[in-house]
């Protein structure tokens, strides 16, 4: 049966003051090391969300793992500080040598950069070197970084297979491998890559598998490759798939109003770093070229963008030097900015899963978010497919406009609100891709 956050905490506060809530233990009384711990105090985080209070002391133990939570519940750090401590320091893996010990497997750069950041930042007062290795950088960059001696290493599974098989990543010390968001890897297609990754490892290495849903093929896999695992959910069985800390928000909205509706929305008390989703590489394009024209600071990833302008349009919003960001989904699959305050569908979701996906990007970590959905004429069915799936009670959507009163009262949109706010600015990202191949695996 597997853990939830919900039963361990219930035993765990057996004996506390009726009404009150337990507080969860300190990393460092889970038993993480100091050095670790005290680099996640620079950034005010010394107790952990329920993923990792759960997967903690079992990672620790070098149990297999398999975890399951929602985009923005904390699994980084869930499979991140255990592996950085066991690296570090457990008497089962070799002393650093150098050669890789642990690796972590992410769908796409993007979220190779980040979780890379994420646990670079976590062992900064241990010896533990992190580095990120992804399609679309050169490989003379990366092969040098893997000369130079490596301890954990967070890549896509493409271009970490064309350095194994060139001879220049070597594995078979590896004694911790993770894989992260396992069912958007599986949708990508990277599953026979993953099973070649994972038999190039240690046959004892300690496996972790991070995922938000459950498919087939991945019990499947993990029944084949994994040492009796324990299940961790953060959240019972029966929680609902969307945030309860964001406020949902659909209605009917004419396409040729929908940029219009996008600004005024923008305006909104209140409102900060947002992100924009839109369906296809030329209307994100589209859309934010026309919100920049109007005076917003505003960075765009799509697929028609090469790798560094991807990354420095990132950079900018995770640094708020950009507070919108319009993105398609597959551009935006693994992004994990903090602290966004509104999720806009300028376009609808094709399904309800990538609705879930879509809106997970805010109201997280307990505070508040807002989704809106733009559901054009032509969309209807698809809105009614994803409210009757997961049970939104919003069939009949009301039908506003940019100069709608409703509108405004509903989204605290104040009456000032105008079409434009600025002069016209540049989009950050816009550099369209130079070239595609081996290079962007």
């Amino acid at each position: 049966m597997p853990y939830s956050a919900e039963s361990e905490r219930n035993r765990a506060s057996t004996g506390a003051p009726a009404g009150e809530k337990s507080q969860p233990p300190t990393f460092a009384q889970l038993g993480v090391a100091a050095e670790i711990t005290d680099a996640l105090a620079q950034r005010g985080i010394t107790r952990p969300f329920s993923i990792q209070e759960l997967t903690l002391p079992r990672a620790l133990a070098g149990r297999d793992i398999i975890g399951q939570a929602r985009t923005g519940m904390g699994k980084t750090f869930g499979f991140g500080v255990p592996l950085l401590d066991r690296v570090f320091d457990d008497a089962d893996i070799d002393e650093l040598d150098g050669t890789p010990r642990a690796l972590v497997l992410v769908p796409t750069r993007e979220l190779a950069v980040q979780v890379g950041d994420d646990l670079t930042f976590a062992a900064s007062q241990t010896p533990v070197r992190v580095t990120t290795i992804y399609g679309g950088r050169p490989y003379e960059d990366q092969i040098a970084a893997l000369e130079a001696g490596v301890d954990v290493i967070v890549g896509t599974p493409g271009r970490l297979i064309d350095l194994h098989e060139r001879g220049d990543l070597t594995l078979s010390a590896v004694a911790i491998l993770v894989l992260d968001e396992a069912d958007e890897m599986l949708d990508m297609g990277f599953l026979p890559d993953i099973e070649r990754l994972w038999a190039a490892v240690r046959d004892d290495a300690q496996t972790m598998l991070f995922s938000a849903t459950m498919p087939g093929p991945i019990l499947t896999l993990a029944r084949a490759k994994m040492n009796k695992p324990v299940h961790i959910r953060a959240e019972s069985a029966d929680a609902p798939r969307t945030h309860v800390t964001t406020r949902q928000v659909a209605l009917k909205s004419h396409r040729m109003d929908k940029p219009e509706v996008v600004t005024r929305i923008l305006q909104a008390h209140g409102r900060g770093r947002t992100i924009i989703f839109a369906r296809t590489k030329r209307s994100a394009a589209s859309l934010a070229e026309d919100l920049a024209q109007r005076g917003f600071t505003v960075a765009a990833v799509h697929g028609d963008l090469g790798q560094r302008a991807r990354e420095a349009a990132l950079d900018a919003f995770r640094r708020s030097s950009a507070d919108i960001l319009v993105a398609t989904d597959v551009a935006a699959r693994g992004i994990d900015v903090e602290d966004v305050t509104h999720v806009i569908n300028f376009q609808t979701p094709d399904d309800p899963m990538t609705y879930v996906h879509r809106i997970g990007r805010t109201g997280r970590a307990g505070k508040k978010g807002t989704a809106v959905t733009l559901v054009g004429y032509d969309e209807v069915r698809k809105w009614e497919a994803i409210n009757d799936e997961l049970s939104l009670d919003a069939r009949e959507l009301p039908e506003w406009f940019s100069t709608s009163p409703e509108l405004y009262e509903a989204l605290n949109i104040p009456d000032s609100a105008t079409a434009r706010v600025g002069r016209p600015r540049k989009v950050l990202g816009a550099r369209p891709a130079r070239a595609s191949g081996r290079n962007q695996r």
